[in-house]
């Protein structure tokens, strides 16, 4: 399946979805900055990004077989492949047989890159996070490491869109989660990349409202949580944006500028549409030598998806904006 008709096939799932929750009052969106100058293949969505040791990066985004692509500088990017460019069987019991996998999470850690993805059908979340390694994050020396966690049509929660992190004991989290009862996090075992316990934790929800895609950063004293809020994958009519809450611990509690709790609809918005930027979300954050970057994918007014990177910094109370 291509990417035009992922973003079609989602849209229909998420079209009838009525937000009934009220979220942080957030600064005009003509505040906020155009994405960065990027150049060559940035037709990408739901990108993570890591920085490898020789200075060069590689995201990782949603395709067939996952795609990858690759960039020196961070402005002009190629396509370098696929992960499995043999295909992954393995997950086509959550698929249907479609080679289209969703919203990888890539990075390096320990000499290994760590690439974790979903695998689904449209409007079930009957749904299977899986685990790959490599030494080298080319195409092709990715190797399956097995199944992390999957979600029934019987759970309350949908086994998509993960998120690694390590906290300062370092533990290993992932986080996770699509529209259904919000976003969840299980406990890993850091050996082997693979869940460690039964435990599936809430840590943001908006009463079955859309919140998806979390990405979760330690700065300074805070665990910064950031979601995508609202409808992505309806080309120029998204409505996707980036909202964010922190708490000095990773499991949470979550809460927003205003004091409310993620899990209770809270949000303070750090990215929204305007004018010919549409629907920017599926945020990545990347600690790089001029201080955090914020990947994400928007579209323009044709409806392509395209690459966003900003640089990220934090006000005075320790909030998160563009700049």
């Amino acid at each position: 399946m291509d990417l035009r008709k992922y973003a079609l096939a989602k849209a229909a799932l998420v079209a009838a979805v009525v937000l009934t929750t009220t979220v942080a009052t957030a600064p005009h969106a003509s505040a906020y900055p155009l994405p960065g100058y990027v150049t060559g293949d940035v037709g990408v969505h739901d990108p993570s990004a890591v920085k490898r040791p020789d200075g060069s990066y590689l995201v990782a985004h949603t395709g067939n077989n996952i795609a990858l692509k690759t960039s020196a500088d961070r402005t002009a990017f190629r396509n370098a492949g696929s992960a499995f460019p043999g295909g992954a069987s393995w997950t086509t019991p959550y698929t249907g047989g479609s080679s289209n996998l969703w919203a990888p999470d890539v990075s390096y850690r320990d000499g290994l890159y760590w690439l974790y993805y979903s695998a689904s059908t449209f409007g079930s979340n009957r749904s299977a996070i899986f685990l790959a390694t490599s030494p080298s994050g080319d195409s092709g020396t990715w190797t399956h490491r097995g199944l992390v966690v999957e979600s029934r049509t019987s759970d309350n929660f949908n086994a998509i869109d993960p998120d690694l992190v390590v906290d300062d004991q370092g533990r290993w989290w992932l986080s996770f989660g699509s529209f259904w009862s919000g976003v969840k996090m299980v406990a890993l075992n850091p050996a082997t990349g693979l869940r460690s316990d039964s435990t599936v934790r809430s840590i943001a929800g908006r009463n079955g409202g859309a919140v998806e895609a979390p990405n979760i950063v330690k700065r300074g004293g805070y665990y910064y949580l950031f979601v995508s809020f609202d409808l992505c994958c309806r080309g120029a009519s998204s409505t996707y944006r980036v909202m964010a809450g922190r708490s000095t611990s990773v499991t949470g509690p979550y809460v927003a500028r205003d004091g409310t709790a993620l899990n209770s609809g809270g949000g303070t918005e750090v990215l929204a549409g305007q004018g010919s930027v549409h629907g920017p979300g599926h945020q990545d954050v990347l600690a790089d030598v001029d201080g955090d970057v914020l990947i994400y994918h928007y579209y323009t007014g044709t409806g392509a998806s395209r690459l966003g990177i900003n640089l990220l910094a934090y006000d005075s109370a320790g909030w998160p904006f563009l700049r």
